[in-house]
Parts: C-alpha cells; structure tokens; sequence
C-alpha cells in the first residue's frame, strides 16, 4: 500500500471514530440553565467537587470561589484553595456574560485567553450549583456552605449524569471546619 492510500485509510478510520462518537448521548449538546441572576449568584461559593484538572493540581483542600458583579457588568472572580505545603493560593479574574440567560460565562485569568463556565445546574434558592462546559472536559459542584448533604449531593449526581458527565471521574473536595461560612458570605438575599 503506498503512501497516500494509508493516509486516505487513516482519515477515513478517523473520521468514520469521530461520527460514531458523535451520536453517543455524551456528545449531545450541554445545556445550561433557564436563567442566572447573577446578582444572587454573587458571593462565596465551596467547591464540594471537581473533575481533575491541571489548574487546580496543587489545591489540597479548602477551595472557594467569590464572585461579585461590577459596574460594567462583568464578574470578578476570586478563586482560592489550600496548597499541599499549608499556603492559600489565590487566582484572580474576570468573566463576561455570552448569552441572554446569563448562564454561559467566559472567564479569564489570564487575557486574551478564555474558558467557557456554564451554569449547568442550580438548586432554586442558589444555595448549590453545577458548573461545566461545552466539552465535558471540567465539572465542578459548588456549594453555599462547606459541606452538602448526602441527598442534595445525590440529587446534583444526577443531574451530571443527565448532562453526560461520569459522576465516577468527580474527586471530593476536602473543607475544614475553620473555612464556615461568615453571615457576610453566607446566603445571597
């Protein structure tokens, strides 16, 4: 077989993986939520877990997100963890609003580069939420508190599965006591 025919058979093996991936229930579009108010979105969220990611690969424990809208309409974010060696370590950045609903953000911490943050799913009072992308690569379940209990951390299972994530890939986030909500940070109004 020369050449050209063995990339031609290599093209076609590839594209004929990729249709069939296509049509898996994985692959079908991610939805977001209805709408985010992204006023009572605003304040300190606890991850309670995350897909494993290489940004975060040094986070031991106590990881939080603080986001607050601006007066341009943008969103500061503030994102801290516990290292290994006991530090905090802290990344600072900025998200844009893409679309009506306000559940399809692009954050960045590092300009002109952006990542998509879609709100995937939120508990009706905003004290949980669910947080991916469009390509199932990151996945993380945020809380209003440090800790969830088991039947609202089940519910959230569920819906990650129905979106197309595996609950199994999920790594639990460690929250020490010493890390409970303020009444400044608690509970949006």
């Amino acid at each position: 077989m020369n050449a050209m025919a063995l990339v031609v058979v290599l093209l076609t093996v590839l594209l004929a993986s990729g249709s069939a991936e296509a049509g898996s229930p994985t692959t079908s579009p991610l939805t977001t939520v209805d709408s985010l108010d992204l006023r009572r979105y605003s304040g300190t969220w606890y991850e309670i877990a995350r897909y494993s990611n290489r940004f975060q690969r040094y986070c031991e424990s106590d990881t939080t997100a603080e986001y607050t809208v601006r007066t341009d309409g943008k969103v500061q974010v503030v994102n801290s963890c516990r290292q290994k060696d006991g530090r905090t370590k802290t990344a600072r950045g900025t998200a844009k609003v893409v679309d009506k609903s306000n559940a399809k953000l692009k954050v960045t911490f590092f300009w002109p580069f952006y990542g998509d943050y879609w709100v995937i799913g939120l508990s009706p009072d905003y004290r949980y939420a669910i947080v991916g992308e469009p390509k199932r690569k990151y996945l993380w379940i945020l809380s209003r508190t440090p800790e969830m209990d088991e039947g609202t951390y089940k519910e959230a299972l569920e819906q990650i599965r129905t979106a197309g994530y595996d609950p199994d890939k999920l790594l639990k986030t460690r929250q020490s006591p010493r890390n409970a909500p303020t009444a400044a940070n608690s509970f949006p109004d």
